[in-house]
């Protein structure tokens, strides 16, 4: 499939809506929660007001000029907080473009061009049975603290 990755328009930032609930990570056989939690503070975090804050960037996919991801980073207290110089990353695919290479794209184009800015380390939060883990450890990300279903994992730039 062919897609491209390029920055987020400011004009699309309100995307984030969607791609911070399709982020969420639902167990197999379990309901989705209603999407109204993404209006809870501890999620609003990772987009509320996005592109005002200094460290904010985003990255999406296109596929046929639809977006169809997102990659995102700030400077943040959220589930993956480690220090006030590392930028949070999330980053979540359309259900149906899931498993062909997107996500990893995103993510590595992120890292890349974070680097490039002078970043030297992101960090994340993810459930431990969320196979987006074997996505992130591809990357070089480790886990640097965990709770019984969480990681807290960071790469270094």
């Amino acid at each position: 499939m062919d897609y491209l990755i390029r920055e987020m328009k400011k004009e699309e930032y309100c995307l984030l809506d969607d791609f911070l609930y399709e982020a969420i990570y639902i167990p197999e056989g379990m309901e989705p929660p209603d999407r109204s939690v993404i209006n809870c503070p501890e999620l609003q975090e990772y987009i509320a007001e996005f592109g005002k804050r200094q460290h904010d960037k985003a990255l999406v996919a296109e596929v046929q000029r639809n977006v169809v991801g997102a990659v995102w980073v700030r400077v943040m207290n959220d589930y993956g907080h480690i220090d006030t110089d590392t930028p949070s990353l999330a980053v979540s695919v359309y259900r149906e473009y899931r498993g062909q290479g997107i996500g990893t794209s995103l993510l590595n184009q992120l890292l890349a061009e974070e680097k490039a800015a002078g970043y030297s380390r992101i960090s994340l939060s993810v459930q431990k049975n969320n196979y987006a883990v074997r996505m992130y450890q591809k990357a070089g990300f480790t886990v640097v603290d965990e709770s019984p279903e969480e990681y807290i994992m960071r790469v270094d730039l």
